[in-house]
Order: C-alpha cells, then sequence, then structure tokens
C-alpha cells in the first residue's frame, strides 16, 4: 500500500495521488495486475496510452517531431 503524505498545494498533484491510490487499493498494490489492466483498457480504446521511449516520436503527443 501507498503511505499517506502531506497534501500537496496543487489540486492537480492531489488528483493524481488520489487515483494512483485508488488503482493501488484496487489491485492490492499488484503492479502486474495495473499493468495487464492499462493494457486491456488500451486495446478496448483503440487509442495507445503510451507508446514507450523506443519510438522516435514518443516525447510528442500527435508524433510530429519537436521544433528545432
Amino acid at each position: 500500500m501507498i503511505p499517506k503524505t502531506t497534501a500537496s498545494r496543487d489540486p492537480i498533484l492531489d488528483e493524481i495521488h488520489q487515483s494512483r491510490q485508488r488503482m493501488a487499493e484496487k489491485f492490492g498494490g499488484d503492479i502486474t495486475a495495473i499493468l495487464n489492466d492499462a493494457r486491456q483498457r488500451q486495446a478496448a480504446s483503440g487509442h495507445p496510452i503510451w507508446k514507450g521511449l523506443a519510438s522516435e516520436h514518443a516525447l510528442t503527443p500527435t508524433g510530429n517531431k519537436p521544433a528545432s
């Protein structure tokens, strides 16, 4: 289980931490189960969640090369 920390002053970060906590609780902290769930949701959506760093365009959401 993820230990509780003091709340940040950023509501977006708070929401990210809450989402992470809910996922950890839902899957009993099993990172493999969390990853499998993400893969299933990705396949069902038809949209990639993350392509990985092996892709030349991984760091840009549209796949376009960053401006030089």
